[in-house]
C-alpha cells in the first residue's frame, strides 16, 4: 500500500533529483507501473475502493436477510436480536456461509439505510414581532419539601430569542391561557403569529394539511391578543426548533441541580429573574455583537401592544349538593346556601375557582391541586345556621374558623351560656346584611361596655342604621317672601274687636 511519505519521496526523486524510473524502482522496491502512475499524476495520495463486494455465499440469501434485518429494526430496542441470533435464524433457513459475511452485509445495509433516512433542513429567519413558539416540558423540583413533577410552559420570541418560563401543577387549558397572558405581559406585547404543536388543550381536530379545529376558549384568547395560531405538522418538532432547544437549555441551566422552593409563587418569580439574567448575559446567535436582551429591546416596538389581561378560565357545568358543595378536579368547593338545588357554572382559573349562578358569584376559592380535599368558606353556611344553630359547634365548615378579634372574643364569652350558640348565630347573620366591618365595630363597642349580649350588639347596629337627619333645602330666590311674617298675637285682638 502506497503511503503519503513514499509518494512524496518518489515525486522528489524524479522531478527534483532527475532520477530515471528504473533507478527509482530499484531504490524503493516498487514496480514500474506504480512509479509511472506516481510521476505521471499530480495526486499526492491514492485510494483503492472496491466497487463491488463479491457475495458468493450470501447472494442467494439477500432477500431473506433483508427481511430479518428490517423486522428486527422495527422492534423495540429491548426486543431486538443480536447479529449472532439473526445469523442462527438464517442458518436455520438453509444458509451455509459464515458469520463474517452476514456481519459485513448487515453493516453495509444499516449504513445505506441511514443515508436514505437522513433529512436536511432549511435555516429559518423571522422578522421582529413576526412569530413566537410555545411548548411544555416536565421538570422535577421540591415544593414545600415534597418532590413534585411540575409542568413548565415555555415561550420564545423567534427574532430576539427572548425566553419566558413559568411552572404550573397541570397542563390544562386554563394553564395554557394563563401562561400566554403572563408571557405577553412579561414581553409587554405579542407577536402576530404563534407556532404550536398539536397539543390537545388547543387543537380539537387535525384536518388535512395545515387546517385545524382549535378550542373555542383558545381561539378567544388568540383573538384578544390579536395572534394568528399556526400548528406544526404532527410529529415534526423541528418546525418549532427554537423552543425545543429552549427546553433542553432551561432544564440544564435552570433546573439543575434540583430546585427547592416553598411554593409556586416563589419558583415563578425566580424563573422570571433567571430569564432576564440569561438574556442580559448571553449574545444573540445571529447578532453576535449584541446580547439577547438588547435585540429584545429593539424588537419591542414591533410587538402588538399588550391588550390587557384575558379572562382565562375553563368553564364546566356542575350541580350543587345539599351540603352546599360542588365537585371539580377530584376536590369539593363550597357555595352560598341559596345556590342549592340549581345548576352552577364552575370557572377554573390557573390559581382560583369561581362558581357562578345566574350571573352572580356564589363561590370563590383558591384552587386546590390535591385529591379528595374539601375547601370551605364558613360564610356560605351562615344562612343555614339560622335554622340549625347547633351546627355552629360541630359543623365541619366552622372548625378552625378565624374570626376578627372582636367577634372571636364574643364567641368565647358566649360559649359558656345556655343559648350561646343561638346568640352567636344571630350576630353572624347580621354580617350578611350589615357587613363584617360594621358587626366587628359593634362587637368591640359592646365589649368596651363590658357586655357581650347579642341584643346589645344588634341594638348598636340598629342605631347605626338609623337614617341621618335630612339635608337643609335652600329656598330659591323666586320663592322668597317679600314680607316676612311677624309673630304678633295682638293682631287677633284686633279681629275680635272688629267683630
Amino acid at each position: 500500500m502506497l503511503v503519503v511519505e513514499t509518494i512524496a519521496k518518489v515525486r522528489r526523486a524524479h522531478r527534483v533529483q532527475g532520477k530515471p524510473i528504473k533507478e527509482i524502482c530499484r531504490e524503493f522496491g516498487l514496480s514500474r507501473k506504480v512509479v509511472r502512475k506516481i510521476v505521471r499524476s499530480e495526486a499526492t495520495e491514492f485510494h483503492y475502493e472496491r466497487t463491488a463486494q463479491p457475495q458468493r455465499r450470501i447472494g442467494p440469501w439477500r432477500a431473506q436477510l433483508d427481511g430479518l434485518l428490517k423486522g428486527n429494526e422495527e422492534k423495540a430496542s429491548r426486543e431486538q436480536l443480536t447479529l449472532v441470533r439473526l445469523f442462527e435464524e438464517l442458518r436455520a433457513l438453509g444458509y451455509e456461509g459464515g458469520y463474517d459475511a452476514v456481519r459485513r452485509y448487515a453493516r453495509t445495509w444499516r449504513r445505506d439505510r441511514a443515508s436514505t433516512s437522513v433529512s436536511a433542513y432549511v435555516p429559518l429567519s423571522f422578522a421582529p414581532g413576526e412569530a413566537y413558539q410555545f411548548d411544555w416540558s416536565h421538570e422535577i423540583v421540591l415544593i414545600g419539601g415534597t418532590t413534585v413533577t411540575l409542568k413548565v410552559a415555555h415561550m420564545r420570541l423567534c427574532h430576539s430569542r427572548m425566553l419566558f418560563v413559568r411552572a404550573y401543577p397541570r397542563e390544562t387549558l386554563e394553564m395554557v391561557l394563563d401562561a400566554h397572558d403572563r408571557a405577553f405581559a412579561f414581553f409587554k406585547g405579542a407577536c402576530t403569529r404563534g407556532i404550536y404543536d398539536n397539543m390537545k388543550t388547543a387543537v380539537d381536530t387535525i384536518m388535512v394539511g395545515r387546517e385545524r379545529v382549535y378550542n373555542r376558549r383558545f381561539l378567544q384568547m388568540c383573538s384578544h391578543h390579536l395572534v394568528d395560531p399556526v400548528a406544526c405538522t404532527p410529529a415534526s418538532g423541528w418546525e418549532k426548533g427554537q423552543v425545543e432547544n429552549q427546553v433542553g437549555l432551561v432544564r440544564e441551566r435552570f433546573f439543575t441541580p434540583r430546585l427547592r422552593f416553598a411554593n409556586y409563587d416563589e419558583l415563578n418569580a425566580w424563573l422570571a429573574d433567571r430569564c432576564v439574567a440569561y438574556a442580559r448575559a448571553h449574545p444573540h446567535p445571529e447578532f453576535r455583537d449584541r446580547t439577547i436582551w438588547e435585540v429584545f429591546e429593539a424588537e419591542r416596538p414591533s410587538l402588538i401592544r399588550y391588550a390587557g389581561r384575558f379572562d382565562g378560565f375553563h368553564a364546566v357545568p356542575a350541580s350543587v349538593s345539599k351540603t352546599c358543595l360542588v365537585r371539580f378536579d377530584n376536590n369539593k368547593y363550597s357555595v352560598s346556601a341559596h345556590a342549592v338545588g340549581r345548576p352552577v357554572e364552575i370557572r377554573a382559573y390557573a390559581e382560583r375557582i369561581k362558581i357562578r349562578q345566574d350571573g352572580r358569584v356564589v363561590g370563590d376559592h383558591l384552587r386546590s391541586f390535591g385529591r379528595d380535599q374539601t375547601v370551605f368558606d364558613p360564610w356560605h353556611y351562615v344562612p343555614v345556621l339560622a335554622r340549625k344553630p347547633g351546627a355552629l359547634r360541630n359543623g365541619a365548615p366552622f372548625k378552625d374558623w378565624v374570626l376578627p378579634p372582636g367577634l372571636e372574643r364574643v364567641r368565647r364569652k358566649l360559649a359558656g351560656s345556655a343559648d350561646g350558640d343561638r346568640q352567636m348565630v344571630r350576630i353572624l347573620t347580621t354580617v350578611l346584611s350589615d357587613g363584617l366591618p360594621a358587626v366587628e365595630a359593634a362587637s368591640q363597642a359592646a365589649l368596651r361596655e363590658a357586655t357581650h349580649s347579642a341584643d346589645v350588639i344588634l341594638n348598636i347596629l340598629s342605631r347605626h342604621r338609623e337614617p341621618a337627619p335630612p339635608a337643609t333645602i335652600l329656598t330659591p330666590d323666586a320663592l322668597q317672601l317679600r314680607h316676612a311674617p311677624v309673630a304678633d298675637c295682638s293682631r287677633y285682638d284686633t279681629l275680635r274687636r272688629t267683630m
